[in-house]
């Protein structure tokens, strides 16, 4: 039961009691899986434009900046950097002093190499009175660590990725950041304005605008563009109730309960607010040096050209529909347009009379559209894009996460492990109507799609429900297309060591 201070509480957060509850209950009963049909493939659910297509799409792309359409890239970058040092911070707690994991020594043998090793090297000196080359031939090993992880130092252990020094420039190195900067002004723009919005944190809100006020003139005079550069931060109002193993309200030391932020599925609401005709959505560590940008634009502006290109006809036949001037051969045309260009299949779409043949193809027509780079599967973690049911019985492509398929399921469970795709999270938005209103995006989330986790908080093991993911739950009823695009356009920076790979140096 919740106390009348619980309710106080939850009425401060900007939610109802009658939302709290609906989360208990959500993670009583746990979240049903998805029904899939089959992996996404080449010629099933995925795109692979040949060289002709590609430039086409691309011309699409330069036409429609040139038209003077609002485009926004938008990086979700609230998340802190402490995975990043997971293997270090074991180093600093371990009981030996010297570099014995393969890890641990890979970082020390390679430490030149680090886009922030003068900035390190800086910190140990005015900390140590030692260089970062003195304190490991004096065996010092820890010392260097501490300085790059801990707040006297550079703070990288508390810092988000997006503040953090990724790549070597002979004008000196930038961080993840700066790097969206870049892109922006090379494919993002329109009448030369870039604008760029980072969904940060409280505590790191103030640090994010230091930075943009140090560097953004300095790439908006290198790139001949005015950037726009705006923030937000994940509202109190999609936190969700942590539970106790036996689904209780988890409670803190004071009595209080605990919410807890529900994942990058809360971002919908930042992205609903975001006014643009069209939206990019990349990950803050994956980017690239400018040696290797090429890649990163040329299939950015192909997805983007895609987008537009399929957005523009799915506009047109709802003109029609709207007109009630239509003929069967263009029902036939529409039908053929969904089903092969946007992948939404309908078994009984034969069995429809032409009322509710019209009222189909109009909800599968009026939606959001993304269009999603997916690379060939490598192995690295993350969601995959499937071809699944969805509620009302109509199968699309869709982006999961292994947390939402039935590992019971001995098909599903090879589905997952022999895809041929991976999805990078890399895409392309739209989200506006043909008469050029904002949708309203909540109204396009899979609620049933969100998720369990055990955590623990204060040595005590808890309950927390994770929202449906941004690209996954969050944008089930949106219209989905993927498009193959090379490995050379998906470089995470998952560890520390990820920065020395030859894509980052």
């Amino acid at each position: 039961m919740l106390s009348n201070n619980d309710l106080k509480q939850i009425s401060l957060r900007g939610i109802t009691a009658e939302q709290v509850n609906h989360q208990l209950e959500q993670i009583r009963t746990g979240f049903p899986f998805l029904r899939l049909e089959a992996p996404a493939a080449i010629g099933k659910g995925i795109m692979a434009p040949d060289n002709n297509e590609r430039d086409a799409y691309i011309t699409a792309w330069q036409d429609y900046k040139q038209a003077g359409h609002k485009i926004v890239k938008f990086v979700p970058a609230s998340g802190a950097a402490s995975r990043m040092f997971k293997d270090m911070f074991a180093f600093l707690d371990a009981d030996y002093d010297v570099p014995t994991t393969d890890f641990e020594k890979q970082f020390f043998d390679n430490i030149k190499k680090f886009a922030f090793r003068e900035a390190l090297c800086d910190k140990c000196r005015q900390n140590t009175g030692k260089s970062i080359m003195e304190l490991i031939r004096d065996g010092e090993y820890k010392a260097v660590v501490d300085n790059m992880l801990n707040a006297e130092g550079l703070n990288y252990g508390r810092l988000p990725k997006g503040l953090l020094l990724f790549h070597n420039y002979d004008d000196g190195p930038r961080t993840s950041m700066e790097e969206h900067l870049v892109e922006a002004a090379l494919y993002a723009d329109s009448n030369a304005e870039a604008n760029v919005h980072f969904t940060v944190s409280h505590e790191h809100l103030e640090l994010f605008k230091q930075k943009v006020a140090e560097k953004a003139e300095f790439y908006a005079r290198k790139y001949g563009v005015k950037y726009n550069i705006s923030f937000s931060e994940q509202k109190p109002s999609t936190d969700t109730i942590a539970a106790n193993p036996d689904n209780t309200p988890f409670r803190n030391a004071d009595g209080s309960l605990l919410f807890r932020p529900g994942g990058h599925g809360a971002l919908i609401q930042n992205l609903n607010e975001i006014d643009a005709d069209v939206v990019f959505i990349k990950n803050i560590d994956n980017v690239v040096p400018d040696r290797l940008k090429d890649d990163t634009v040329t299939y950015k502006q192909l997805l983007a050209g895609i987008l537009v290109t399929l957005q523009a006809q799915a506009f047109e036949f709802l003109r029609i529909l709207d007109s009630g001037a239509y003929s069967h051969a263009q029902l036939e045309e529409m039908i053929r347009f969904v089903q092969r260009d946007l992948c939404c299949r309908k078994h009984d779409i034969k069995e429809l009379e032409d009322a509710e043949l019209v009222s189909y193809l109009r909800t599968k027509l009026n939606r959001p559209m993304r269009v999603c780079g997916v690379v060939k599967n490598v192995g690295e973690p993350g969601g995959g894009p499937f071809l699944t049911y969805n509620q009302d019985g109509t199968v699309s492509p869709q982006i999961l996460e292994s947390s939402q398929i039935d590992k019971n399921n001995p098909s599903y469970v090879r589905m997952f492990t022999e895809g041929t795709h991976f999805n990078p999270v890399d895409l392309v938005c739209a989200t506006k109507d043909y008469k050029g209103h904002r949708f309203d995006l909540p109204k396009f989330v899979d609620a049933a799609t969100g998720f369990i986790s055990n955590k623990s908080k204060d040595g005590r093991e808890l309950k927390a429900l994770e929202l449906p993911g941004l690209w996954n739950g969050a944008m089930s009823n949106w219209s989905t297309v993927f498009v193959e695009v090379p490995l050379s356009t998906f470089n995470p920076v998952k560890t520390v060591n990820d920065l020395l790979r030859e894509q980052h140096q």
